[in-house]
């Protein structure tokens, strides 16, 4: 009897084990689209975020036109630095084709809107309030400014503060034919 109870746990333990593996390699595969990690070539992925003045920004929408997607936050002294040479830029390109959506990551509307106005933005400043879109790019550290060509593939990924000769060379390098 005592045999049978040791080979009943033995088991049973095999089979927890099989059971627990199986559940991982299940949640591993359908997490891993998640955390893939983004990389120059890549479709960039398609999202949708508010403005502040309320308008609707889905990146689908851009197709045909370069996008520099710059992902930001107010307390970060770099993208203080770079925001008004990209918005002087952006004057000069966004009739090329050539646009900006600075994707704010999780401040509150408020705080935004005072920087904006402070800062007199003319580019889209979108709030990714939940950080999805920042998850879904492995958005680390801020800046991190991602290039998506015209035909919606990321082009190149800056991280770290840009001068003012990069960030006009970016542009142009988005800009379509």
């Amino acid at each position: 009897m005592e045999k049978k109870k040791k080979r009943f746990y033995i088991r049973t333990s095999i089979l927890t084990l099989l059971v627990v593996a199986i559940v991982f390699t299940i949640y591993s595969n359908l997490t891993k689209e998640k955390t893939a990690i983004l990389q120059v070539g890549d479709n960039a992925p398609d999202f949708a975020l508010i403005d502040m003045n309320g308008e609707k920004h889905q990146l689908s929408d851009y197709k045909g036109q370069g996008v520099f997607l710059n992902f930001w936050g107010t307390w970060c002294k770099p993208c203080e630095r770079e925001f008004p040479l990209m918005d002087k830029h952006y004057q000069d390109y966004k009739d090329q084709g050539v646009q900006i959506l600075a994707v704010n990551i999780g401040e509150s509307d408020f705080a935004v809107q005072k920087y904006v106005d402070r800062k007199g933005l003319t580019f889209p400043v979108l709030i990714d309030d939940n950080k999805s879109v920042m998850e879904t790019y492995n958005i680390n550290p801020l800046p991190t400014t991602m290039l998506v060509n015209s035909e919606g593939k990321i082009e190149k990924i800056i991280t770290g503060e840009m001068s003012e000769e990069a960030i006009k060379g970016n542009m142009e390098q988005i800009k379509p034919n």
